[in-house]
């Protein structure tokens, strides 16, 4: 049996509000029509997706097992579309995403030596939606950061980076050399709204602050409203007036990876890979502070 997609949005919609009427009107049908759908895809499949009764609407076992495979199909589907757009319009491109602080210019110079006739567009990522482009077709490419939910992602390891602790220019840690976690317990801690980035130690309390990117951890830090945790790049790229940079080495280093959706397989996609992890051993050999300046440099 052919898995109907059109009944699997259908599916998501309904998993997503747990209301049919909601969902209907989201997906612009009547609600007898998504009912009659949702019905087919159960029987289809030989399960039952939710219950419904007085309570409302909930996922059976069954209909949460769906619900973690839809997401990457669905995304798989409609870059399917996407690339084949683009390939209607005789374009030659590769969408390279990028978490800041990371350069992308020495792989891309370095792939387009190879491939002239391809052109290297880049893209800046946040943590909460660095997953959802590469499966979505957004980006085919990208420099992301740990953790991230590897579920129809191939993920290769290319380095890892000293973090710093983000502090506000006048707190009393300000101008240390360096410090340690211990030297931060009780501190309010910026929290980031991609879940998966939660820090696994809860010695610091959540401050109530969820942020999104480098640009709102600073103007959060800076207004005494907790304190963050960065990799070393950010101080090369961002500086704040109000924020100081402390290392701090016994918090586990940033790990930095490249990655692509595993159904996307193509030669320009492994011949990117190799351009990234040839530049990320010439950085770990020259030292890192030339290569994240000549990255800033190209990107800013």
């Amino acid at each position: 049996m052919d898995l109907d997609l059109r009944k699997l949005r259908y599916f998501a919609a309904v998993a997503d509000q747990l209301h049919f009427g909601r969902a209907a009107d989201e997906l612009h049908i009547a609600q007898p029509v998504l009912s009659r759908q949702i019905r087919a895809l159960e029987q289809d499949l030989g399960a039952p997706l939710f219950t419904r009764d007085r309570h409302g609407v909930a996922l059976t076992d069954a209909g949460r097992q769906l619900l973690a495979d839809a997401g990457p199909l669905l995304a798989s589907a409609h870059a399917v579309r996407r690339r084949v757009s683009v390939a209607a319009r005789g374009s030659r491109r590769l969408m390279v995403g990028f978490r800041a602080g990371i350069p992308v210019i020495p792989a891309a110079r370095a792939f387009e030596a190879r491939h002239p006739d391809v052109i290297v567009d880049v893209q800046r990522i946040e943590s909460d939606d660095q997953a959802a482009m590469l499966l979505d077709g957004r980006i085919e490419v990208a420099y992301v950061r740990l953790p991230i939910d590897e579920t129809g992602l191939r993920v290769t390891p290319l380095s890892t980076e000293p973090r710093v602790a983000v502090l506000p220019a006048g707190h009393r840690l300000a101008g240390k050399e360096e410090v340690t976690e211990a030297d931060l317990a009780g501190e309010p801690l910026l929290w980031h709204a991609d879940p998966n980035t939660q820090p696994t130690r809860r010695a610091h309390p959540n401050a109530g602050y969820l942020v999104r990117g480098v640009d709102e951890t600073l103007e959060h830090v800076a207004a005494g409203r907790g304190i963050s945790f960065l990799a070393r790049s950010a101080s090369v790229f961002y500086s704040h007036p109000e924020v100081a940079y402390v290392p701090i080495p016994d918090l586990a280093p940033d790990q930095v990876c490249l990655a692509a959706a595993a159904s996307r397989t193509s030669s320009v996609i492994d011949d990117f890979f190799a351009a990234a992890q040839a530049t990320a051993e010439i950085t770990a050999e020259c030292g890192n502070y030339e290569m994240w300046q000549l990255g800033s440099d190209a990107i800013s």
